[in-house]
């Protein structure tokens, strides 16, 4: 048994991350409404109807989208975000939401045999949260809108199947945008985003840490929101794909097309995987 991601979309125009596990679907983050999220499902083998539970990484606009309200009601979807931050959403998604969430300041299971650790993370006033998710033979970690690395970051990522990390921005051409000044003091001011360099290192230094722990090298490294404006995958595949140990593991998370199953390996069929045989 093992668990999968599919990057249903990431970048500023919304962020939407399926994990597939034989106990069923949960969506870290639903920044796409619904009806977005299950046009990008389409082909995939699950539907929106699969997913149990949404997990909240912070209340950004591009990464809760309160027309998922209807739906989280009506199928009695669970929905997670920071114990600190419910009042908040609930001010933004309704006052009739409010049996359907459930805060986190630990440890949480969205999933039976699914186990979400949450980060703190620096990003902006009200902060956000990285996930070291386990359970079913798989480690993934799963960290955007960053701010910074922290040492937290880098120590409990180690060991894993997954690393999927923010590289929002190049440095040279976001001083070159037309962005106003105070908008490139906020990504790059050190609560905003990462840039590809900063994410480069910690990547390294991840990848480090495996090899010096003696485990396996991550199956998968998925660069997420990435800026439209101020980055280019040339770029980033260029710097990242300098460190030959990246070669046959890098995946660019897009906004308007969906990644692939990000599979660990697998000993049954997953939640709808009679439907995708030959995907991925």
């Amino acid at each position: 048994m093992s668990i999968e991601l599919c990057i249903l979309a990431s970048g500023s125009g919304g962020n939407c991350t399926v994990v597939r596990t034989p106990a069923g679907c949960v969506l870290i983050d639903a920044g796409v409404g619904p009806r977005a999220a299950a046009r990008r499902m389409n082909g995939t083998g699950v539907t929106v109807g699969d997913v149990k539970a949404i997990c909240l990484t912070h209340l950004d606009s591009d990464h809760f989208n309160p027309c998922w309200g209807e739906s989280i009601r009506s199928q009695g979807m669970t929905l997670f975000c920071h114990l600190s931050r419910i009042d908040d959403l609930i001010g933004r998604a309704g006052e009739d939401l409010r049996e359907c969430i459930v805060g986190f300041e630990g440890p949480f299971e969205p999933l039976s045999g699914l186990r979400f650790g949450p980060l703190s993370l620096a990003h902006d006033q009200t902060g956000s949260h990285g996930f070291l998710i386990e359970g079913f033979d798989s480690r993934i970690g799963y960290a955007t809108d960053l701010g910074w690395v922290t040492a937290e970051l880098i120590e409990r990522f180690c060991d894993l199947d997954v690393l999927a990390l923010e590289s929002n921005y190049d440095p040279q051409m976001q001083m070159d945008s037309p962005r106003p000044a105070f908008l490139k003091q906020r990504i790059m001011g050190g609560r905003g985003h990462l840039s590809n360099q900063q994410a480069f290192a910690a990547v390294r230094r991840i990848l480090d840490r495996h090899e010096l722990a003696g485990v396996p090298l991550p199956s998968h490294v998925v660069l997420l929101h990435r800026s439209r404006q101020c980055n280019c995958p040339k770029l980033l595949r260029k710097l990242f794909l300098s460190d030959v140990r990246l070669s046959n593991r890098l995946t660019l998370a897009e906004q308007f097309q969906r990644s692939e199953w990000l599979r660990v390996g697998r000993l049954r069929p997953l939640i709808g995987e009679q439907l995708v045989l030959g995907w991925g």
